[in-house]
């Protein structure tokens, strides 16, 4: 009698599970996401990796060709946006990514004045007595103004690179303003003149951010032979990948500066050995101005 009074409740008690509302993944999640601090994380926010930190002083830059850039592409590509070939091809006058085809080679460097490395690169340009194009971020410059100085006393020409170094695509045209203007406004304190020249970060620029530079005398200067040297490279991988590409009218990026924990050693490096090599096949070095034949100043 008892054993068929306990299968009687056992069947109640399963009768009454079932009937029971069972939470929804969903709802599991809603739930971890308000808990109390102190609870474990639910394992998808475990497995989410972190958004990495890319201001100027964290990170190293990234050169357009990275994630960063091929992102912008596809967001431009989504809002009906031009891509950067099609701007280039757009405004031939104003975006330009290489010089005529003569024989002259424009060296240029981006992401100065950084203390760790645009000395020792200064120290080399000297010795082989080249000329060479900066792209100076603001921030960095109200830091290191002698340094800035100095690139204008050792005849090297300057061009804007941003105040902070921001993904123009990610900001509005306001702020795109004010990162133009702030940065030409501590150049010009420093160097003399408004620099004519603008690099966008990562090389990328919209096509209303394009039309305003334009309409306000500025040219805006990417590149053709991109030596990935803000990866760290060893100097046999810079000197390579510059050598293998760089022909007539070739403006070349390199780094002088770099975030927190970047090295650009190799890049250093493979300097002296690029410009003697470059030389030897017949080019000469000209600033990015005298190569388009433009006004280093608006």
């Amino acid at each position: 009698m008892k054993l068929v009074k306990s299968r009687r409740i056992l069947l109640f008690i399963f009768i009454i599970a079932l009937a029971l509302p069972c939470p929804s993944p969903a709802a599991e999640l809603a739930s971890a996401s308000t808990a109390p601090a102190g609870s474990p994380l639910p394992l998808e926010q475990l497995l989410t990796p972190s958004q990495p930190n890319t201001s100027m002083e964290e990170e190293p830059a990234v050169p357009a060709g990275s994630g960063a850039s091929r992102s912008s592409a596809q967001r431009r590509k989504k809002n009906k946006g031009l891509s950067l070939s099609q701007l280039v091809r757009k405004y031939p006058e104003t975006l330009k990514t290489q010089g005529p085809r003569r024989k002259i080679i424009a060296l240029t460097f981006d992401d100065v004045p950084d203390p760790r490395y645009t000395p020792q690169l200064l120290n080399v340009l000297r010795k082989y007595k080249v000329k060479a194009t900066f792209f100076v971020v603001g921030s960095r410059a109200e830091k290191h103004p002698a340094l800035v100085a100095r690139m204008i006393r050792e005849g090297h020409a300057v061009g804007n690179h941003s105040y902070n170094h921001p993904e123009f695509s990610k900001v509005s045209m306001n702020e795109f303003r004010t990162q133009i203007i702030r940065t030409e406004n501590i150049i010009q304190l420093l160097a003399g003149y408004k620099p004519k020249l603008i690099r966008p970060p990562y090389g990328d620029i919209s096509e209303p951010q394009l039309k305003w530079a334009k309409s306000h005398g500025y040219k805006l200067v990417n590149w053709n032979v991109d030596s990935l040297d803000w990866r760290g490279l060893s100097k046999a991988q810079v000197k390579k990948n510059i050598l293998s590409r760089a022909g007539r009218g070739a403006i070349i990026l390199q780094h002088g500066g770099g975030g927190r924990g970047s090295n650009l050693q190799g890049s250093l490096q493979a300097l002296p050995e690029i410009i003697s090599s470059l030389r030897k096949r017949g080019y000469s070095f000209v600033t990015v101005p005298q190569m388009l034949q433009v006004s280093k100043s608006k």
